[in-house]
């Protein structure tokens, strides 16, 4: 009886391991830069657009725009930065039917002449594209 106690505690002890262990994230950071203030970046440490075309839950960049603002989707669950709410970050499906990460609503982007962590060269690009300060997003 005592063995068979103990090998069912064992079980239920790796169960819930393997259980916690299958919980993936990903992790979303702030970063900061002189010039730029606050902003998202991912695990990576790249920088994090929001278009100001986009309205919430509804991306209006398409077509060729997506070649040059690389869509963000985080297939698992975000861990956020702190000061930042898990349910700040959510997921759309595209009118192309791409998945894409969201941030109180606004579609999430990269842009594609950032190439190391740090870089923020899409920050006000055609005076529409920004870095997102989670402490003043969405502008009013």
């Amino acid at each position: 009886m005592k063995k068979s106690f103990i090998l069912l505690f064992f079980l239920l002890f790796i169960f819930t391991i393997m259980a916690v262990g299958c919980a993936t994230y990903q992790k979303v950071n702030i970063s900061e830069k002189a010039g730029i203030g606050k902003y998202l970046t991912d695990n990576k440490g790249m920088t994090l657009y929001w278009f100001q075309k986009d309205s919430s839950g509804k991306s209006a960049c398409v077509g060729e725009c997506v070649v040059k603002w690389p869509i963000f989707y985080a297939e698992e669950k975000i861990s956020p930065p702190p000061g930042v709410k898990d349910e700040d970050f959510g997921v759309i499906t595209r009118e192309d039917g791409k998945k894409q990460t969201t941030f109180r609503g606004y579609p999430l982007y990269y842009w594609f002449q950032d190439k190391v962590p740090g870089d923020t060269k899409g920050h006000k690009v055609n005076n529409v594209w920004f870095v997102i300060d989670p402490s003043n997003f969405p502008p009013k």
